[in-house]
């Protein structure tokens, strides 16, 4: 079982910065993939980012790729989404999720454990 708790949302203007961190606790965060998605009102729920359980690979939905930058701090049991030149398309709740490694990273399904989400909200 692992928990996970994000944060560092909030409400910026287009062309601003945001970090997210997601904090994990429970069974040994190394052994998880983890994850970033977003869901805006009415669509489904959007792959953003993932990354390998020791960082060496990343992945990122062409829609962020040059702008967002996953990364990890096993030390720490923490993932980060650093977020530059956000858009108002970018606004939507934001979930860190963990995948047992070795599935495909870009799909909701296959991510086993899920946070809460953190808001993020761009405005023009």
């Amino acid at each position: 079982q692992v928990q996970l708790v994000e944060s560092g949302g909030g409400l910026v203007q287009a062309g601003d910065s945001l970090r997210l961190s997601c904090a994990a606790s429970g069974r040994s965060f190394s052994s998880y993939a983890m994850g970033w998605f977003r869901q805006a009102p009415g669509k489904e729920r959007e792959f953003v980012a993932a990354i390998s359980r020791r960082g060496g690979s990343t992945y990122y939905a062409d829609s962020v790729k040059g702008r967002f930058t996953i990364s990890r701090d096993n030390a720490k049991n923490t993932v980060y989404l650093q977020m530059n030149s956000l858009k108002p398309e970018d606004t939507a709740p934001y979930y860190c999720a963990a995948s047992i490694p070795g599935g495909n990273y870009y799909l909701v399904g296959e991510y086993h454990y899920w946070g809460q989400g953190t808001q993020v909200t761009v405005s023009s």
